[in-house]
């Protein structure tokens, strides 16, 4: 069974079991990565002694016209979650958790519900009423239940903490976060065991901007690279609680939120504080109009690369913000925006 030590962002508070939120302040825990870098990269996850493996991680990176894009949507459910859901699942497995519930509509539910089918879990994923498309469709191939709940975001977050199975919150879960550090290794690895100046990341949750940083970090710590490249969180107009907050400007959340970027949608970020914080000391934000992240992706498109819009994001906020030797991380596949 893996041993690692998971302690609360906020308080410090070491948790007891495998309870998602800390049990003093209802923080979020992190998995303290408090071991020696190794380049044979799965061996970064000491704690997963049996994982659960569909073949993700080592997505292409290629270079357009100055820029770097690393293919994220290439991992096996079209999205970079899968990175996420390889740890979660494969701790959650060995802890023998046989049940697991989940709110997403989009590619964290569809990631989750297939990690699990491959561990032989009963999979309930939570959805909001209006829910539907291709990634609805996608999470129910994979045998998982969909429920779906009326009300808002927040409603759907907890009837599926409430289902009776275990909460295997890709927010607030610390291995699905901690899967993701795999995502800032590949980078690395990719441009020769050099750092990039600036990352540019699609931001909504939290979990891609927390994941990536922990693993320049892991490096950053043990030598491996000499600097923290700057991270930089793209948000949409209407959804930029993020920037919002780092700016110090005013943000009034959307009654409805109807971008083209439907996978960044989180209007009050649990992890807000902690994403302010990185950013504060190693990152930027920045915002895009629709209209620059449809031109974005038509670029994409031209250049025979299929990503989400939510992806086409990161591109978006790179024009707008400009950069020298970058990397965009494009995170979903487009092929699930075709109905």
């Amino acid at each position: 069974m893996g041993l690692h030590t998971v302690r609360c962002m906020r308080c410090g508070k070491e948790r007891e079991g495998i309870e998602a939120r800390c049990s003093r302040c209802g923080g979020p825990y992190k998995v303290q990565v408090d071991f020696p870098f190794r380049r044979e990269l799965k061996e970064n996850f000491p704690y997963l002694t049996k994982p659960i493996s569909l073949g993700e991680g080592n997505t292409p990176m290629i270079e357009l016209e100055g820029i770097r894009y690393k293919l994220d949507f290439l991992n096996p459910t079209g999205s970079y979650k899968d990175r996420g859901s390889f740890a979660l699942i494969s701790w959650l497995r060995e802890m023998e958790v046989k049940g697991i519930s989940e709110d997403s509509s989009g590619n964290a539910g569809a990631s989750i519900s297939a990690y699990g089918a491959a561990a032989g879990m009963k999979v309930r994923i939570f959805v909001p009423s209006t829910a539907r498309g291709t990634k609805v469709k996608q999470i129910e191939a994979y045998g998982a239940e969909v429920v779906k709940i009326e009300g808002t975001r927040d409603d759907v977050s907890r009837a599926a903490e409430n289902s009776g199975l275990y909460y295997a919150s890709h927010v607030l879960q610390p291995e699905f976060r901690d899967g993701i550090r795999s995502l800032a290794y590949e980078i690395v690895r990719d441009l020769s065991w050099k750092t990039p100046k600036e990352v540019f990341l699609p931001t909504s949750a939290g979990t891609l901007l927390l994941g990536v940083f922990e693993g320049f970090q892991h490096m950053l710590k043990d030598g491996v690279i000499q600097e923290m490249p700057t991270l930089v969180a793209v948000q949409t107009e209407q959804v930029n609680p993020v920037c919002s907050s780092l700016k110090g400007t005013k943000y009034v959340p959307p009654r409805a939120v109807n971008s083209l970027a439907d996978a960044l949608v989180s209007t009050n970020p649990f992890l807000l504080k902690e994403m302010v914080d990185v950013l504060r000391r190693h990152g930027d934000c920045v915002t895009v109009t629709e209209e620059e992240i449809m031109k974005s992706w038509k670029y994409l498109a031209s250049k025979g690369i299929l990503a989400e819009y939510s992806s086409a994001v990161a591109l978006a906020g790179l024009k707008k913000r400009g950069s020298e030797m970058p990397v965009v991380v494009l995170t979903g596949s487009g092929l699930k925006t075709l109905n």
